[in-house]
Formats: structure tokens, sequence, C-alpha cells
């Protein structure tokens, strides 16, 4: 099994949709666009969002454990796979990547 990178790649604030429909909320997203967060395995990474998880927890596990190129060359690295989180008024869009080195 491989450690996984997780790669905070793009954030999205979708203003118009969360004063139509969200009630107001403190601290919804902390992560910051280029920051790393490194899974041991298919492990969930400390600090990092539960929700954000649930979105790509298949993937990291896929990954983990020796998985390539998926939906048929989908991405230009058969090793990797780009996910959001399944907040729909700020989507954030994360880079999952294969690492050479082996889970603990």
């Amino acid at each position: 099994m491989k450690k996984i990178k997780i790669t905070v790649i793009k954030k999205t604030c979708h203003q118009d949709l969360i004063d139509r429909y969200e009630n107001p909320i403190e601290n919804a997203c902390t992560v910051e666009e280029g920051q790393v967060f490194i899974a041991n395995g298919w492990q969930r990474p400390e600090g990092f969002c539960e929700s954000a998880w649930e979105s790509m927890s298949a993937f990291v596990m896929a990954l983990s454990h020796g998985a390539e190129n998926f939906y048929s060359g989908w991405m230009k690295n058969p090793k990797s796979a780009m996910i959001s989180c399944n907040d729909g008024f700020r989507p954030v869009s994360f880079l999952i990547e294969t690492l050479d080195e082996d889970a603990d």
C-alpha cells in the first residue's frame, strides 16, 4: 500500500448561492490553495475535512492499493485523480496522487 498526496488546487465560492440558500455559518472551509496533505494509505490525514474526505476516500483507497487509469485515460498521470468536495457553495478541487513511498 502506498501513501497518497492530496493537494488543494482550487477553491471556489458561489456567493450568489450562499446569499440565496445558505444559513450563515462560520469557518466553512479552512484549506488554502497549495496546501498539501499526505494520506497514510487509505487513512484520512489529520485535520483533513471529513466532508471532503467522504467525496474522495474511494479514490484514495483505490490509488493506495495500486489502482490507476480511472475512466480509461481521464488523467494525464494515470496514478492520480482530480476530485472536488461536495460543498455546493464552496467547492474545493483536490489533486490526489500516488506517491512511491509505502504507507506505514
